[in-house]
């Protein structure tokens, strides 16, 4: 068989689903990473790589200058950007941090739920590469090699329930931990911690109070959350 026809057919092949206590299961535990304080500590890097990626990539897409991306060991990340400083491509670079996590976690919704597990794995490793390829510190180099390599190993050494069973833990965090950070940073504000945080430039660069930004914030995250979590559980509702 054709090298490239036998990949193509390994990344699009369909795994039987898991059953639905692991599902449940794979949620209750990605909710107790995210409302745990600790373990959302140490978690919460992914959301930042999920979060910088996406400010990275509506970059790209609306053709700004992408000038590299940092990760900081305390969670906090940047995405250096050249272009106008104002207008619909600086306001959709902005608009992107937020809510790119819980659109992530969509995406991976609907890939888990429709069998594609490899796909994902895959798809996940190509995003970290480019994104690896931008990084401008080493702990966020270091990050995502780290990330890589989990990734990497669990596609190519996990058994096809193990891989099953980490890609719905991830989606389902994905799906949580996008809501978290747009609830912190809320917080945050009110409180005249993140006079710079991108619902503040957002207001800036809009005129549309900061507030209403994190509520958009919040509506998108939350749809997400509900039709992914749609997703992954549809194949048991009766409806």
């Amino acid at each position: 068989m054709n090298p490239l026809k036998a990949l193509w057919n390994h990344l699009t092949a369909v795994q039987i689903a898991p059953p639905l206590w692991l599902v449940a299961l794979s949620g209750f535990a990605a909710l107790a990473v995210v409302a745990y304080p600790a373990s959302w500590h140490i978690s919460r890097g992914l959301i930042t790589i999920a979060h910088e990626g996406g400010h990275a990539l509506v970059a790209v897409v609306t053709r700004r200058k992408l000038r590299g991306i940092r990760l900081h060991s305390d969670t906090s990340g940047v995405t250096l950007t050249r272009g106008r400083p104002t207008g619909p491509g600086m306001i959709a670079t902005a608009a992107a941090g937020y809510v790119a996590p819980s659109l992530i976690g969509l995406g991976s919704a609907w890939l888990v739920s429709d069998g594609r597990i490899t796909m994902l794995l895959w798809a996940v490793l190509a995003l970290l590469t480019c994104m690896l390829l931008m990084i401008r510190n080493f702990f966020g180099a270091v990050s995502l090699l780290a990330v890589g390599g989990a990734v990497f190993a669990l596609s190519w050494f996990a058994p096809p329930h193990v891989q099953s069973a980490c890609a719905y833990v991830a989606a389902w965090f994905l799906l949580l931990g996008g809501v978290r950070p747009i609830l912190e940073l809320q917080a945050k504000r009110r409180l005249g911690r993140a006079p710079d945080s991108d619902a503040d430039q957002l207001a800036r660069l809009t005129r549309v109070p900061g507030t209403l930004w994190v509520l958009l914030f919040l509506l998108v995250s939350a749809a997400a959350f509900v039709y992914g979590g749609y997703l992954l559980t549809a194949r048991w509702l009766p409806f």
